[in-house]
């Protein structure tokens, strides 16, 4: 847990939750290492959940029993960057994410360029399955303000 004035950030997940297969993020990580996700909690405010490189699993359920989560920041773009499987969340994932994040707004990261999925292909999934008004739009090099 850090703490830093009126913010405190920490790891999503309990102790036993450990990653349980090497994640690429430019070296390789210890199978048993806890996983590197973490919430923000700033007092007076809902949470900030940021998934770092994850796919869906039923663990991200118990975040909300932990959390007040208001933001959650996705790496959701079906990153492949060693096969034909995802490291990070692809659009399906990211919907089960914000159907457990019931109240959050989500912003969906690591999408450009050499992901699968673009930020459109998400956009349009959410709106697909009708929560496209939760999914907020980023521009490259311009500032957004969120409100959570």
């Amino acid at each position: 847990m850090v703490e830093h004035g009126d913010a405190t950030a920490g790891r999503a997940y309990p102790d036993h939750y450990r990653c349980t297969r090497t994640s690429w993020s430019g070296w390789n990580r210890s199978a048993d290492r806890p996983c590197d996700r973490f919430v923000l909690s700033i007092e007076g405010s809902k949470d900030m959940y940021v998934s770092g490189d994850t796919v869906w699993f039923s663990g991200l359920a118990e975040i909300t029993l932990r959390f007040n989560v208001g933001l959650a920041v996705l790496f959701a773009g079906a990153a492949q960057p060693r096969g034909p499987f995802n490291v990070t969340m692809d659009s399906n994932d990211a919907i089960e994410a914000a159907t457990v994040f019931a109240c959050a707004r989500v912003v969906a990261v690591h999408n450009r360029g050499w992901y699968t999925q673009s930020q459109q292909d998400l956009v349009n999934a959410f709106e697909t399955v009708g929560i496209g008004d939760r999914i907020e739009k980023l521009n490259p090099a311009v500032a957004v303000s969120i409100e959570i």
